[in-house]
């Protein structure tokens, strides 16, 4: 898939068929994220990695008020930033979205859906997170990926606004 193609047909999916998702996918989906850019080099992120059924069902809860996708989802992808790994100070949460972003590409190219799950800042999935999957003190919960086939089909949608746009 030409990168293009990736940018402009990603979309958020939300159900999941129930086919796994194999080691070796969750292993590209991660040495994608681990190769995104970042401030200084630091590579301040961590990557909590489950696929048990058990985790997948408690996070339902635990982060999203039993939202549906994670009880269908076949894994899931926990991005940690670790400040202590910043490569300048502060800018830990965008070298972070860097890999959240290749990650989702990623499993686009791979024919797997995946849903940006804010966690950062939000203090009730930050603890649903460190519950249910383990999380230490020292690293910081910032986005997490339910991943799977995806169960539905998204069109794609074009959304250049020339009127967002300032030329000077």
């Amino acid at each position: 898939m030409k990168t293009m193609d990736a940018i402009m047909t990603r979309r958020s999916i939300r159900a999941f068929e129930n086919t796994p998702v194999s080691e070796e996918q969750i292993k590209t989906l991660l040495e994608a994220a681990m190769n995104a850019p970042s401030a200084g080099d630091g590579r301040p992120w961590r990557f909590v990695v489950t696929t048990d059924r058990a985790k997948l069902d408690a996070l339902a809860d635990a982060v999203d008020e039993g939202n549906a996708m994670f009880k269908q989802a076949q894994a899931a992808i926990l991005i940690c930033l670790d400040e202590s790994l910043e490569g300048f100070k502060g800018f830990g949460p965008q070298d972070c979205s860097c890999a959240a972003q290749n990650l989702q590409l990623a499993a686009h190219e791979l024919g797997l859906g995946t849903v940006w799950i804010a966690i950062i800042n939000v203090p009730p999935r930050v603890a649903g997170c460190r519950k249910v999957l383990g999380v230490s003190e020292n690293l910081i919960p910032f986005a997490l990926f339910p991943l799977g086939v995806p169960g539905e089909q998204l069109e794609p949608e074009f959304r250049y606004d020339e009127s967002r746009v300032q030329r000077v």
